[in-house]
């Protein structure tokens, strides 16, 4: 439905508004980790789950965040709610890493002449309403999600990743899918209860309340774009930049030889014996799509190394826009021409309770190398091998 110009303009829009989030978020945040570190990311989500848009922030957070939109939208995440957490096995990536999802509230539109526009003074949220609203009687429109990185989140050791831990639990508070606020009101009760558990509460609390800001200035955004240009106009755009995006991944990844592809690599030792891992992976090209199968995988392991599967698929996301040209937007277009299977209970497919915090860091890398390697073969311009550690 766009032209060429539309689409460029549309595009830009919406990947301006996760930049703008990850900016809030930055600047209000307590925490050098996501001051000075800068190890957090912002996107967003249709109501459906599929990404619309992203920041250039951090791949194995963005990669993974459709799970976790998916796990909120499985618990009935309605207008109005934000939701929290961190649990590897529901869309997180290592317990230090706190998503927190607003569910952004839409907005009336009015018709004018052959085009529709917004009405000027779309219905305000629930939060700049105050208590009483019924946001959470109504779908959301659209998702705004802020990963940070926080500096710790209890666990056996200060900073959350404690080398040689076996479970998840020794390595931080376990976050599943919780509502923090209900039709824009902040739950203060659930809030305090999750940081009061954690090492330095009250920079936990403000790196979250960063966070909550960076999440309301993405769904005010959104609803400032559903005010100028309409609901079913903005959902039209966002589906054609979808479909834009499919179309010219599967034209890129056609140019790669049909076939399947197989290679390995290692990790050396898991932190707690020094024992090889293998990473196997079989890549099979064909119809300009990738379907990625992690069979002959080692188990997962003792030690930390191990990776819930959104990780993995994180790092196949991260290969394929490393192989399509960079004026293609980076959306839920770019995820559809990509399969990911693994094992269950295998190291890229680990099942809790096993820690992770390292398979975020370390393992990611190594399928992201290994997936490469296969590529190669198809002939894929993919980069050298690096030093395999994020």
């Amino acid at each position: 439905m766009l032209s060429p110009v539309e689409r460029e303009v549309m595009a830009q829009l919406f990947a301006a508004v996760p930049e703008e989030m990850g900016a809030v978020l930055v600047r209000s945040a307590r925490s050098p980790n996501v001051r000075e570190r800068r190890d957090s990311s912002a996107a967003l989500f249709t109501a459906t789950g599929e990404l619309i848009a992203q920041a250039a922030h951090i791949p194995v957070h963005l990669g993974a965040m459709p799970d976790a939109v998916a796990a909120v939208i499985e618990k009935g995440a309605r207008a109005g709610d934000v939701w929290v957490l961190n649990d590897p096995y529901t869309g997180g990536t290592h317990l230090p890493d706190i998503t927190v999802i607003e569910a952004v509230v839409g907005t009336p539109e009015r018709r004018t002449g052959g085009m529709r526009v917004g009405s000027g003074a779309y219905r305000r949220s629930a939060r700049e309403r105050g208590s009483g609203g019924t946001g959470s009687s109504v779908p959301p429109v659209a998702f705004a999600v802020v990963r940070a990185h926080h500096a710790d989140v209890g666990g056996a050791r200060p900073g959350s990743m404690p080398p040689g831990a076996r479970t998840l639990s020794e390595e931080g508070v376990i976050i599943p899918p919780t509502r923090i606020a209900r039709d824009g009101e902040l739950l203060e009760d659930v809030l305090e209860e999750l940081v009061i558990r954690m090492r330095e509460p009250e920079v936990r609390r403000a790196d979250l309340a960063a966070q909550l800001a960076a999440a309301a200035r993405g769904g005010e955004r959104w609803r400032e774009l559903l005010a100028r240009y309409g609901g079913d106009w903005l959902d039209g755009a966002v589906h054609d930049l979808l479909g834009y995006a499919e179309r010219r991944t599967r034209a890129a990844l056609a140019a790669l030889a049909e076939g399947v592809y197989e290679a390995e690599d290692f990790l050396e030792g898991d932190g707690v014996t020094d024992d090889l891992l293998p990473i196997r992976a079989r890549v099979t090209v064909r119809e300009g799509g990738l379907a990625i199968d992690f069979a002959g995988t080692a188990p997962a392991c003792a030690g930390n190394v191990n990776c819930p599967l959104s990780v993995t698929r994180s790092s196949a996301l991260f290969v394929t826009r490393c192989l399509i040209p960079d004026d293609v937007p980076t959306n839920g277009g770019v995820a559809r021409c990509v399969t990911v299977r693994a094992p269950e209970g295998c190291l890229v497919n680990a099942r809790p309770p096993h820690a992770v915090a390292a398979g975020n860091v370390e393992t990611s890398q190594r399928i992201a190398d290994v997936l490469f390697l296969a590529l190669a073969q198809a002939g894929a311009p993919v980069v050298a091998q690096g030093q395999g550690t994020m």
